[in-house]
C-alpha cells in the first residue's frame, strides 16, 4: 500500500510532468509558427515524452493500491525571445524536474518505501538524459549565435529526432 505522503508526492509529479508537457507543445507551437518545423518537432516529442512519464507515474500509484489525483495546469508561456532563450528555458525546467524527482527519492528513502525508491530510479537516470539533451541544444545555439545558416542546419538536426519507445515492462529504457 502506498503511503498517503508519497501518494500526495506522486500525484503532484504528475502534475509536473504533465505541465512540462504543456510547455513544451506551446514551444513547439511558437517553433512552427517561426516555420522552424526541425525545433518544433524536437519539442513535440518532448511533449510526448513528459506525457508518457506522467502516465509512468499514474500507473504505478494504481499499481501501488492509490489513487490519482489530478490538479489543474498552469497556463504555459507561449512566446519566448529566440531559439536559445526557449532552449534555455527548457534546460532549466529540466534541471527543476530533477530537483523535484530527487526530493521523491528522498522521501521514499526517509519512509522506507523502497518499492517506490527503487521506480524513481529510472526517473533518476532519465533526468540525466533530459538536461543533457536540452543542455547540448543550448550550447549549439551559442556557438551558432546570429548565423542564420547555423541555425537553418541545426533545425534540420531536430526534425531528424524521432520518438524513443516506450520503456520496456521492466520500467527500463535507454
Amino acid at each position: 500500500m502506498l503511503n498517503e505522503k508519497m501518494e500526495a508526492a506522486l500525484n503532484k509529479q504528475i502534475n509536473a510532468e504533465l505541465y512540462s508537457s504543456y510547455v513544451y507543445l506551446a514551444m513547439a507551437a511558437h517553433f512552427h509558427g517561426l516555420n522552424l518545423e526541425g525545433f518544433a518537432n524536437w519539442m513535440r516529442i518532448q511533449a510526448q515524452e513528459e506525457n508518457m512519464h506522467a502516465m509512468k507515474i499514474f500507473d504505478f500509484i494504481y499499481e501501488r493500491g492509490g489513487n490519482v489525483r489530478l490538479m489543474a495546469l498552469e497556463a504555459p508561456p507561449n512566446e519566448w525571445d529566440s531559439p536559445l532563450d526557449a532552449f534555455q528555458q527548457s534546460y532549466e525546467h529540466e534541471r527543476k524536474i530533477s530537483g523535484m524527482i530527487d526530493e521523491l527519492v528522498n522521501l521514499a528513502l526517509d519512509i522506507k518505501d523502497h518499492a517506490t525508491w527503487n521506480f524513481l530510479q529510472w526517473f533518476v537516470a532519465e533526468q540525466v538524459e533530459e538536461e543533457d539533451n536540452a543542455n547540448r541544444v543550448v550550447e549549439n545555439l551559442k556557438l551558432i549565435g546570429d548565423n542564420s545558416a547555423g541555425l537553418f542546419m541545426l533545425d534540420r538536426e531536430l526534425a531528424q529526432r524521432q520518438p524513443e519507445a516506450e520503456a520496456g515492462e521492466d520500467g527500463g529504457g535507454e
